[in-house]
């Protein structure tokens, strides 16, 4: 029931807050000569995040001459099968869902259906751990190719100490934080459910047959010993009866012997 409730929910979020990502900052050239700076240099990216192909002109503090830059970096293989995961995982977490509450019976009429749903959920599995590990390392890149001290060096002008350089405001990365801990998350609900899914299969039926017929023989040969020695101490007390009853008659019987002495006299 987790997974039904959770697994949709996890899966937009993840998806949601990379790809609608877009962010950007903005850096301040201040040259020596006034007419030349520029104080406002807006440097806008977005996902997929090919920052290679991001561009922008600065000042160069020298006449009216401009300088065209690029960002460095090109995360959007990693930003790409993030979200394509994200996607398929919420349409299958979906379809998923439809199955289970209007089509219950069918899906337990054989064992296909379980097994499909148990290997999809592994898959899954490993796949929102790959994901997640290369989009978190993408995103690493991302921060440090949108640094502004690190796009400053970027700049002939700010490497003239007379030119004042500085960042008026840094990109804000926390929709992107959030992305990757719904990556995780996502991971642990769909590993998390692999248990539950097996439960659902033949695999896991036919392991419970195997380990409760040894133990169903081994009682049954202890209950027949049981019998056996029952049986046993029955008959053989009957057969101690049996040898006592005459020798206790025996017992009782006294042998015909001389008469007293009173009536001999």
């Amino acid at each position: 029931m987790c997974m039904v409730i959770f697994a949709p929910l996890f899966a937009i979020f993840a998806f949601a807050t990379c790809g609608g990502y877009s962010g950007g900052l903005r850096l301040s050239v201040d040259c020596v000569n006034k007419t030349e700076s520029n104080l406002s240099i807006d440097i806008a990216f977005a996902y997929p995040f090919r920052l290679h192909q991001v561009t922008f002109e600065v000042p160069t503090c020298e006449g009216k001459e401009r300088q065209k830059l690029a960002l460095i970096g090109d995360s959007s293989s990693s930003a790409e099968f993030f979200v394509t995961v994200a996607v398929f995982a919420f349409l299958y977490s979906l379809a998923a869902t439809v199955v289970y509450i209007f089509f219950q019976n069918k899906y337990r009429e054989n064992n296909r259906g379980p097994l499909i749903d148990f290997i999809v959920t592994v898959v899954f599995s490993f796949l929102w751990l790959v994901g997640s590990s290369a989009w978190a390392k993408g995103l690493s890149d991302v921060k440090v190719a949108t640094d502004p001290k690190e796009v400053l060096l970027l700049m002939s002008a700010c490497k003239q100490p007379s030119n004042k350089c500085m960042a008026v405001h840094s990109p804000v990365m926390s929709s992107l934080n959030t992305s990757v801990v719904f990556g995780f998350l996502n991971f642990i609900l769909w590993a998390g459910n692999i248990w539950f899914v097996f439960k659902e299969t033949g695999w896991h039926s036919s392991g419970q047959r195997y380990l409760s017929d040894p133990m169903e023989k081994h009682s049954s040969s202890y209950n027949q010993g049981g019998y056996n020695q029952d049986s046993y101490g029955s008959s053989s007390g009957y057969s101690q009866q049996a040898s006592l009853g005459p020798s206790s008659d025996e017992f009782g019987q006294q042998p015909a012997g001389p008469t007293s002495f009173t009536n001999q006299i």
